[in-house]
């Protein structure tokens, strides 16, 4: 069966993003191979937050090369012809995505979404970059809500400072 990975840069502190969505403070690390990374990954979910981000950057989601799928109850599928939108019961339709063939699932950037996600019992791995920096505000890494138990799997540090850090997520919820 494919996995589910939450693959995201957070800041020392714990947030994803600044205060207003800035995501300037990510260190750029010339030894990290994206290409490598994306290899793993055929299809990405994201919020609609993540997804109306990249259009304001003037970046396509077929950069990425490969299928994606947008939670969302307010965009229109027919703006917005090359992603799918999945516009109620997100869990249902990435449960569906990791029974299907194929390479494993990018789960890019979204609090909200991973929070639901993972709730769902559907997350297998996090992937975590920490990046050199302490923000002091903004978009948490994941939204209040009950624990969860994290298995150590893999840690790496880059020579920027950027320490990436892997783990599998544990099959019961910490009370």
């Amino acid at each position: 069966m494919r996995q589910l990975v939450y693959s995201v840069a957070t800041s020392l502190d714990g947030f994803i993003a600044g205060p207003k969505g800035e995501y300037d403070w990510i260190v750029r690390d010339p030894t990290i191979d994206f290409g490598e990374i994306f290899r793993q990954f055929d299809t990405v979910v994201m919020g609609r937050h993540c997804y109306e981000f990249m259009i304001r950057e003037g970046r396509s989601p077929k950069e990425l090369g490969m299928r994606v799928f947008v939670a969302s109850t307010t965009l229109d599928p027919e703006q917005h012809r090359e992603v799918t939108i999945v516009g109620s019961n997100l869990p249902a339709t990435v449960a569906e995505l990791k029974r299907a063939s194929g390479k494993d699932i990018w789960l890019f950037g979204g609090g909200t979404t991973f929070r639901g996600l993972l709730d769902a019992g559907l997350v297998d791995r996090v992937e975590v970059s920490v990046i050199p920096v302490l923000l002091g505000g903004g978009i948490p890494l994941i939204p209040a809500g009950r624990r969860w138990p994290l298995q150590f799997k893999d840690s790496r540090t880059f020579p920027s400072g950027i320490v990436s850090l892997t783990y599998r997520v544990g099959t019961e919820p910490a009370i």
